[in-house]
């Protein structure tokens, strides 16, 4: 059995390549192969929520379980078991911090690849934190962002964030309000851990690409009634997405969501059964709570490298 840490992780899961497995894994029909429950979410202390995560796909013959805790404070805690679907052994132990957010981050690039216009040169983020981080450093893989704008919550030093992040990545970073964000962003990702909304629909441009990956309860959202209201969204899975997005789930309660404006899930999107953009003036949104597949892809490949 193999043991890899953060580090391990981190040095071999190559952000371009595992772009592209996720890509691979939901443009299959991964429904005839794959056995995936729609997570379990278990109240803890405070607001704090442990997820339970499994999958087996039986055409990789893998199997695995990722267990992630929020605690009501700050930090998150992840961890990976990798199992071979066939004699049940357990093969590989990770800690999965670093590859949650790289699996996120990918799955983003993936939908932006499908969904933004190919000109855009400004990227958006909405928040401080690792997956902010995470999808500065891997969505410039898949469009030439000339500038990123991020804007925190004011409780973090954003112009420091924007100063540290800027050194690690080939593009400009600066600090922002979040009206100059919404307004000037061609990509917007909302990376936050917020229950409100963080922005105001009014104030995007026709053409907006959206990635709305922070909220993950039925109860919480990013994005306000105006955002969804004329958009065309894609969701990484409709049993996950009518489950726990509150960015889909309370704009359909309210009446400012049709159900048929929930265009495809990614499995439609990236195997070319369904369409997202129809117009260079769509305004388009990726509504992603995280699947397990994504993790089970992500970890198998890590643990191949490591074999090797």
């Amino acid at each position: 059995m193999i043991s890899l840490n953060e580090l391990d992780v981190q040095a071999l899961g190559v952000p371009a390549e595992i772009i592209a497995v996720i890509r691979e894994a939901f443009a299959r029909d991964y429904h005839k192969t794959l056995h995936m429950p729609v997570r379990t979410q278990v109240p803890l202390a405070g607001d704090g929520v442990l997820l339970i995560m499994p999958a087996f796909d039986s055409e990789l013959e893998m199997a695995g379980v990722k267990t992630v805790t929020v605690p009501a404070g700050n930090g998150v805690h992840a961890h990976y078991e990798l199992m071979d679907g066939v004699s049940g052994e357990v093969v590989a132990r990770m800690q999965a911090r670093w590859l949650t957010d790289l699996r996120t981050a990918a799955t983003t690039a993936v939908a932006t690849d499908l969904l933004a216009p190919p000109d855009v040169t400004t990227l958006g983020i909405f928040g401080t934190g690792r997956q902010a981080t995470a999808h500065i450093a891997l969505l410039p893989l898949i469009r030439r962002f000339k500038r990123v704008l991020v804007c925190g919550s004011g409780k973090s030093d954003v112009e420091w964030f924007a100063k540290s992040v800027g050194a690690t990545v080939q593009v400009h970073v600066e600090a922002a309000t979040a009206e100059k964000c919404a307004r000037e962003s061609d990509v917007i990702c909302t990376c936050t851990t917020s229950h409100e909304p963080v922005f105001r629909g009014e104030w995007l441009r026709p053409g907006t690409h959206i990635n709305l990956i922070g909220a993950f309860q039925p109860h919480t959202r990013e994005c306000d009634d105006e955002t969804v209201r004329s958009a065309r969204i894609v969701v990484d899975t409709y049993e996950g997405a009518m489950a726990e997005a509150g960015d889909i789930l309370l704009p359909l309660q309210s009446g400012a969501l049709k159900r048929e404006q929930i265009v495809a899930d990614l499995h439609e999107l990236a195997s070319g059964k369904r369409q997202g953009r129809t117009s260079p003036e769509d305004i388009t949104v990726f509504k992603s709570v995280g699947c397990a597949l994504e993790d089970l892809v992500t970890a198998h490949w890590i643990y191949q490298r490591a074999k090797h």
